[in-house]
């Protein structure tokens, strides 16, 4: 563990700062039917309603009693306006960002939480794009709500949602450096004076060793 900062962890894959946790990410492979409950369903319902499922779906997964379609970023857009106006998922949820620095080609990770609140059903959606081209289509116009949630994720992960209407930053200051969330972003911060004391930057503050 080096002392650059909490979400500067190397190797162990632990973020709080402490260095007591070893934790190997595992890579998921797809489920295998059936998916039980209505995730069955789900799956062959967008089969029947989109023709190029197969090409546009590069796996499904059932973990913790969710069930995630992984689409491939050209295919997005047209698999979201199939989930909404076929399906009935009517609202997204947002879009979070994951950043995974050692799955090469796959840094950065897009989530999309969808409700069908016609049918009372919940899937997620996730696409991975590689650091070098973290470039993914917008889905503001399939779900308006996602304006923010998109600005929020690329001022944080640095994820580009092409065709979005306004895409800057949404929390830091428009000439700020880097994405915080990232995990190769040190903890740092700026020195704040206290009657004439100064607080250093929290990975200033405590020793790793």
């Amino acid at each position: 563990m080096t002392d650059s900062g909490m979400f500067g962890a190397r190797g162990t894959g632990d973020t709080s700062g402490y260095g007591g946790l070893v934790r190997t990410a595992a890579s998921t492979g797809s489920s295998e039917r059936p998916f039980g409950g209505y995730f069955d369903d789900v799956a062959d319902d967008l089969e029947r309603a989109y023709p190029a499922f197969s090409q546009a779906i590069e796996r499904i997964v059932v973990d913790r009693g969710e069930l995630t379609l992984h689409v491939k970023r050209e295919k997005l857009v047209e698999v979201a306006f199939v989930l909404r106006d076929s399906l009935k998922f009517e609202m997204c949820m947002g879009v979070s960002g994951i950043h995974y620095p050692e799955n090469i080609g796959c840094e950065l990770v897009a989530v999309y939480p969808l409700l069908s609140m016609t049918n009372n059903r919940r899937i997620r959606l996730e696409v991975c794009v590689s650091d070098s081209d973290s470039h993914i289509p917008s889905l503001v116009e399939v779900w308006a709500g996602n304006n923010w949630h998109e600005r929020e994720t690329f001022d944080m992960f640095g994820i580009i949602f092409d065709g979005h209407p306004g895409l800057t930053r949404i929390l830091m200051p428009d000439d700020w450096q880097g994405h915080p969330q990232r995990k190769d972003y040190a903890l740092g911060g700026i020195p704040v004076e206290y009657k004439g004391a100064t607080t250093p930057p929290p990975n200033d503050r405590r020793s790793y060793k």
